[in-house]
């Protein structure tokens, strides 16, 4: 997958700027404040019709202004054009696919593969559980439709239930004890296969870890995913295990008016030669961990898909060692299209670049190809 061009109307500080790419590597050069981190969320707003560090798109609207339009061309093995616009007004966004409105988000994800490597990624390996099971079924996600629906009923069916359990912890009556029943029932089917999914994404995905981890670091050390909820039991057991769980909680639950049981509630753990890496690693052990991690997204999304994802980099290197470094920036030339921002490329002269990159520098508003 190839993103050819991009124009942007009044989405943060770009008030009307357009850019076009080279189908390998990408060059954003600007100082600090610039919008080189706005060039890639907006990309990553026309792959999956969202921002990847805003809650709000209200935010990236430029001020005294009251729309924001980002436009893209695509190559791979169609063209599409696709366009997200967003009504400050209406408070509504609309996302366009080849100038026919998509409704669904669940729609679009996938449709456009892509990756992003940010300093924020450090929350997958040091912060909540949460951060993990989000980067867990984003990868899912890009590659499994019904377990992105599937995902997106069972959260609505967790919010039914703690409604539930709430008015349980004040009332209790046959009637509402039913209708608990009924609800567990539809959050164990659902939850299960979530956690099926999980389960063999795990298991493909710990071959592409491996990969990625020795191209970096050599065989050095040795780095696991493991999913928490297997760590007692087996597969064939899952269903079994889920139901157990809830009848044994179930007091609990309505007696705190919360769901306790169910993948919202799993973790998965990284180690590397057998330790827990939240709480051994060294902060380099994190930085090579969560590296490895989107490029082993990268490579297990071309191969489910038979498509090259779009590959975003933001300020990566700048907190790498020079040895890190250069095996990432010898990794990336084989990875197709990626987007990479850089403060100067001066201060990384190891960075491997060829004829076809293209260089775009960005200064007060103005860009520039080198």
């Amino acid at each position: 997958m190839i993103l050819k061009s991009i124009q942007l109307k009044n989405f943060r500080k770009h008030k009307n700027i357009s850019l076009d790419f080279s189908n390998k590597l990408n060059y954003i050069i600007g100082g600090n404040g610039e919008g080189k981190t706005t060039i890639l969320e907006s990309i990553f707003y026309l792959c999956t019709t969202r921002s990847h560090n805003s809650k709000s798109d209200s935010e990236a609207v430029t001020f005294n202004e009251n729309a924001f339009e980002i436009s893209g061309s695509f190559k791979g093995m169609t063209e599409n054009n696709s366009k997200v616009y967003y009504s400050l007004n209406q408070n509504r966004k609309y996302y366009f696919k080849d100038d026919k409105q998509i409704v669904r988000a669940s729609d679009v994800v996938g449709k456009f593969p892509i990756v992003l490597l940010s300093p924020e990624d450090h929350s997958i390996t040091q912060g909540s559980p949460a951060e993990r099971r989000k980067f867990v079924d984003s990868a899912i996600s890009q590659v499994n439709e019904t377990y992105l629906r599937n995902l997106i009923d069972y959260n609505k069916i967790l919010k039914q239930r703690s409604s539930l359990l709430n008015q349980l912890r004040e009332i209790r009556s046959k009637t509402l004890i039913e209708e608990l029943q009924a609800w567990s029932a539809v959050l164990l089917q659902t939850g299960s296969y979530l956690i099926r999914q999980r389960k063999k994404f795990i298991d493909e995905f710990n071959e592409y870890v491996t990969s990625s981890y020795e191209i970096i670091m050599g065989h050095e050390e040795k780095p696991v995913i493991k999913y928490s909820f297997f760590n007692d039991y087996k597969r064939d057991d899952i269903e079994e295990e889920f139901k157990r769980q809830l009848e044994e909680r179930k007091e609990e639950e309505i007696t705190r008016g919360t769901n306790l049981v169910g993948p919202q509630r799993d973790d998965f753990i990284f180690s590397i030669d057998g330790y827990n890496l939240k709480t051994y690693g060294s902060q380099g052990q994190h930085k090579t961990f969560q590296v490895v991690l989107r490029f082993a997204e990268f490579f297990y999304l071309k191969e489910i898909t038979g498509t090259e994802p779009i590959f975003l980099l933001d300020d990566v290197f700048g907190e790498l060692d020079a040895q890190r470094a250069e095996r990432i920036s010898d990794y990336l030339t084989g990875v197709g299209q990626a987007f990479i921002t850089v403060t100067d490329l001066s201060d990384f002269s190891f960075l491997k670049r060829n004829k076809s990159d293209k260089v775009i520098k960005l200064n007060q508003g103005q860009v520039m190809y080198a």
